[in-house]
């Protein structure tokens, strides 16, 4: 646990997820700061902040998930609201960065929306951002402020180790992931195994064959996100077909929109292992494969560290 000085730093949150906030709060031993989020009856948002942050430093919690577009609007007013309130340094906690996706032009006349998210994040007043296993990670360099990006790989191999043992195999879902997937089967001891998927349009993907052995293994398919479960679900049925024993998985950002909970429920996969960068719908936490592993410590720890200008380097890995 850490301690600190009363009323040194303010830690407020949005509407995202304001489980994740407690907890983060609880840790650092601290309460949360008080907000008032309203919304007017056409849809635009306002913001009060009860506390006095006049040169304070403030940390803002806010995943930008669904509702998407509401909660990066919410988390710029807050930061704008921040600003006009005389903080001298504003930290937006990003556990779950939004639009990441769209890090790059992929066709003629379309948006680098990540880059866009970037500029308003930093035009609207934020200081630095912490944000937790970006999508892609050249996304920080979009921003002209710090960009500490943590890893929750620590909290998964922590499970990993204590539920699988023995014939082991690491999959990455698409030839994107290998990169990941290979650290995580190198810390564990595990064999490697690639899902060779081709997408034909958004959200929709077709698993084809699978590069490496897992035949009579426990396979755990590893991502940073779950969406709509359909590379996912795509996997399990080819890696069964293949011969392995079971198949678990394991994400990050349990973004599980659209007809997600729904596959994941039907199909044969035996678990899914999320944090709580996204708080789940009531839906979700429902579901029995689905186990939530809390980042609050590992972010809480970015949190104070930063404050104190300690390094987070030991967090990154």
């Amino acid at each position: 646990m850490v301690s600190r000085t009363l009323n040194d730093f303010w830690i407020f949150s949005g509407n995202s997820n304001p489980a994740l906030a407690k907890r983060i709060c609880n840790y650092l031993q601290m309460p949360l700061g008080g907000a008032k989020i309203t919304t007017f009856s056409d849809g635009e948002i306002q913001i009060e902040i009860h506390d006095n942050v006049r040169t304070k430093d403030v940390f803002l919690i806010q995943s930008t998930s669904y509702p998407v577009n509401d909660n990066l609007m919410e988390l710029l007013l807050m930061i704008d609201a921040m600003k006009r309130a005389s903080a001298s340094r504003i930290t937006v906690v990003i556990p779950y960065y939004g639009y990441a996706r769209q890090d790059k032009k992929v066709a003629p006349r379309v948006p680098i929306s990540a880059k866009l998210v970037a500029d308003l994040l930093t035009q609207a007043g934020a200081s630095r951002i912490i944000t937790v296993d970006l999508h892609a990670g050249q996304i920080q360099g979009f921003f002209n402020i710090p960009v500490d990006n943590l890893f929750a790989a620590p909290i998964l191999l922590n499970h990993m180790r204590s539920h699988f043992t023995n014939d082991i195999v690491v999959v990455s879902p698409d030839a994107g992931g290998v990169e990941r997937a290979r650290a995580f089967a190198k810390r564990l001891g595990a064999g490697l195994a690639i899902v060779d998927k081709r997408r034909s349009a958004p959200n929709e993907a077709k698993a084809m064959a699978i590069i490496g052995d897992v035949n009579n293994k426990t396979a755990i398919i590893l991502d940073d996100m779950v969406d709509t479960a359909g590379t996912m679900t795509e996997a399990v049925g080819v890696l069964l077909e293949k011969g392995a024993r079971e198949v678990h998985a394991c994400c990050a950002h349990p973004v599980l929109s659209g007809p997600a909970i729904e596959r994941i429920n039907k199909c044969e996969l035996r678990s899914l292992v999320v944090t709580d960068t996204i708080q789940l719908t009531p839906v979700g936490q429902a579901s029995d494969k689905i186990k939530v592993l809390s980042i609050a410590e590992l972010v809480g720890e970015a949190i104070i560290r930063s404050y104190r200008g300690d390094s987070v380097t030991s967090l990154f890995v």
